[in-house]
């Protein structure tokens, strides 16, 4: 029995080791199974991880495919549009060829037109060259013609002024005679006459001297050189003379540039307009005589201004006439050639003179003369 009992236990051992082994062996297979299955899982996250990746991308692409078919839309759209638009400009380019060539047309018509207006310009210019020439011919022969005349004038003025003088002279000076030496031989209205007599023949004397001095200015030669101006005009003002009653003018000069011309001749311009500044005070409580000059471009402009009687402007083309006066002769004395002889001078000088007044206020008289190159 005991022996039965034992044989049992050592298989009942055995069949337990043999299960221990088995299980054992299951263990490991299960061990390596569940790695097995582990890894399994691992590369099913994996793979899902980059499904969903993959999902993404292609949802973007979804997108982006999206976005250029609605881009295709809109290209599609503006496509059509620049193509109506190109069918509208191929219209408008077939109506402006159309119209160019309609224009073209036009031009030379036009240019036909001008060609005949050029010709028919070109033969009114030759008719009108021709003319001036002619005119200029006439204007030169009429000029030589005048400048002929003139001198003769000229010279006839000259003649009769100079043989004139002595005869005045002559009535001056014998009636002069009369009343110094056979005053006791006229009554009371004989002198007066006398008197009148050489009143009126030293009048004419003068008029003759002025009208002489102004038929010279015709035949001198004017000589241009550099004139000292503050030395002429001081020279000037040195030799006034004054009465004893006469107010002694005050004199305000400025700078005065120097300029070309003629210095006998510019002389005789400054003695003529300081002495009408004088003249045309006299009545003034004080005589105030302002003289001066700027540079204008190439000239130097000189002014003389007063304030004295002055002048009616209406009066202004009579002022440097010769013989011309704008007061009577009772009021102020004098030819009324000063004036003449100082336009005359300017004016052989290549300048202008002209004047500015007013009526019991004073007058201003100004004169160019070129000026001395830097």
């Amino acid at each position: 029995m005991k022996k039965n009992d034992s044989d049992e236990l050592i298989i009942a051992n055995r069949e337990i080791a043999f299960q221990n082994k088995e299980k054992e062996d299951w263990a490991a297979e299960l061990a390596i199974a569940n790695k097995e299955l582990i890894f399994q899982n691992a590369e099913k996250e994996n793979r899902a991880a980059e499904l969903a990746i993959a999902n993404k991308e292609l949802a973007f692409q979804n997108e982006e495919k999206e976005k250029l078919a609605a881009e295709l839309v809109i290209a599609n759209k503006e496509l059509i549009f620049q193509n109506e638009e190109k069918e509208n400009r191929a219209a408008e380019l077939v109506i402006a060829n159309k119209e160019l060539a309609f224009q073209n047309e036009e031009k030379e018509k036009r240019a036909e037109e001008l060609i005949i207006a050029n010709k028919e310009l070109k033969n009114a210019e030759d008719d009108i060259r021709k003319l001036n020439d002619e005119l200029e011919q006439k204007v030169i022969q009429r000029t030589a013609q005048l400048e002929s005349v003139n001198k003769e004038l000229e010279s006839f003025s000259y003649s009769v002024s100079h043989d004139l003088r002595a005869p005045i002279r002559a009535i001056n000076g014998y009636t002069k005679i009369l009343t110094e030496d056979y005053a006791e031989n006229f009554d009371a209205d004989g002198l007066k006459i006398l008197q009148s007599i050489i009143r009126n023949s030293k009048k004419m004397g003068e008029l003759i001297d002025d009208l002489l001095a102004f038929s010279k200015l015709g035949r001198k030669q004017v000589g241009f050189s550099e004139i000292d101006m503050p030395h002429l005009v001081n020279m000037v003002r040195e030799e006034l003379l004054f009465e004893d009653q006469e107010n002694i003018p005050e004199f305000e000069i400025t700078e005065l540039q120097n300029a070309k011309g003629d210095k006998s001749l510019i002389k005789q311009v400054w003695i003529n307009l300081i002495s009408n500044a004088i003249k045309y005070s006299k009545y003034k409580v004080k005589t105030k005589i302002e003289i001066g000059a700027y540079k204008k471009d190439q000239l130097i402009v000189y002014y003389v201004k007063d304030a004295g009687a002055g002048f009616d402007m209406q009066y202004y083309d009579k002022l440097f006439g010769v013989f011309q006066r704008l007061h009577s002769q009772e009021e102020f004395e004098g030819t009324g050639i000063g004036l003449a002889i100082v336009q005359k001078i300017v004016q052989r000088h290549h300048g202008t003179v002209w004047a500015e007044s007013v009526i019991s206020e004073g007058s201003c008289f100004y004169f160019t003369l070129p000026a001395i190159n830097d």
